[in-house]
């Protein structure tokens, strides 16, 4: 299998994390220029911390700031702002902070109309186990990866007779084969032994059925990667009795949705969980994929982490691996020193603080 310039080769994480040979260099002689989608709630916030780490760090990227809302187009079309759009399309990389949703109201989810609109189809979480931050497990090591653009969420619905609401499934055969074959691809790349693809085609025979078969038909292209097949309710059981027992994991949209939540809880919650995007064309948003928590929005008490391990992610895919390791290491280390931490965190400082504590820890490692 061909190997694309856009798979995220390595996650090198400390303090608890596995660490791979670090096979990347920096490749960024001058400035990168980011997307920057601060986003709704404390989204600004944290944004804001990401940033002055950035410049702690003397990281060459330079942030052009969007607002992301729904705006009706001609006929009604729920889009993105066009200057969202046209920064995203020249840039190719983002960064997210959290987007509120209307809740069965007013327009589509930001976060789905941003993966359909520049063609996000996975999305990879890491969930690995933070040492100093304290969960029920100490050995989780798990990545997720999710079709990003089908499945429940497709958004086909209508209703068939008053009272009656058809929901329709969508799964397709080429976005299929792309989320398999980009699973085992980033496997191979990230050094990682097994790839369980998770379904029901117990009982959606021919929708995840379908999914099912193109996993084998990537399973028999890959060799050297183990191939495992399990129902998602297996999972689910078995993920909360010994996580240790998965490596990667692919599966379709809804089922992604769920279980990279369950894995997330696994190490602490969404606070300290990246995420990224990978679109088609060498786009890629990076986000912290928790809500925007608009009841502590302003009072700098928010945590940043999952968003700046986002950014970290990010910069992996953009071949900045030392501006990467550099962060890391100060935001791992200022956990596991538990001094100054948010209070999700365990601790009782702002996010502020805990922002300045990362950007002394940077600074002191020049």
């Amino acid at each position: 299998m061909a190997t694309s310039s856009w798979v995220p080769k390595v996650f090198h994480f400390l303090g608890g994390f596995r660490i791979q040979k670090q096979v990347a260099r920096n490749f960024a002689s001058t400035s990168r220029t980011v997307t920057l989608i601060p986003g709704d709630g404390i989204g600004p916030e944290i944004s804001a911390a990401v940033v002055e780490i950035f410049e702690a760090a003397k990281v060459p990227v330079q942030f052009e700031e969007r607002i992301v809302t729904a705006i009706q187009g001609p006929g009604g079309k729920w889009m993105i702002p066009q200057d969202a759009k046209e920064s995203m399309d020249k840039n190719k990389i983002g960064l997210k902070g959290p987007l509120k949703t209307p809740i069965a109201a007013g327009h589509p989810s930001m976060n789905l109309l941003l993966r359909k609109t520049f063609d996000l189809y996975a999305n990879i979480r890491p969930c690995v186990s933070i040492e100093g931050y304290r969960t029920p497990y100490t050995d989780v090591d798990i990545v997720t990866i999710r079709e990003n653009t089908e499945g429940e969420y497709s958004g086909i619905e209508h209703v068939i007779v008053d009272g009656v609401v058809q929901s329709i499934k969508l799964i397709t055969e080429d976005a299929s084969k792309r989320i398999a074959d980009f699973a085992f691809e980033y496997a191979r790349n990230n050094q990682r032994s097994k790839v369980t693809a998770v379904h029901k085609a117990n009982i959606m025979r021919m929708s995840d059925g379908l999914f099912l078969r193109k996993c084998r038909e990537a399973a028999e292209n890959c060799k050297d990667i183990k191939f495992n097949e399990m129902y998602l309710d297996t999972v689910c059981l078995n993920m909360v009795q010994d996580p240790s027992k998965f490596d990667v994991l692919v599966m379709p949209n809804l089922y992604g949705d769920i279980l990279s939540d369950l894995c997330a809880g696994l190490i602490g919650g969404l606070g300290v969980t990246p995420s990224g995007n990978i679109g088609a064309n060498g786009v890629a948003i990076f986000e912290s994929v928790h809500g925007t928590a608009p009841d502590i929005a302003g009072k700098d008490l928010a945590n940043p982490t999952a968003l700046l391990l986002s950014a970290v992610m990010m910069l992996r895919h953009m071949e900045m691996p030392d501006f990467a390791m550099k962060i890391e290491t100060a935001c791992f280390e200022t956990i596991k020193d538990q001094k100054v931490l948010t209070k999700d965190l365990g601790g009782n400082a702002k996010c502020s603080e805990f922002t300045a504590e990362i950007c002394r820890r940077v600074r002191a490692m020049e």
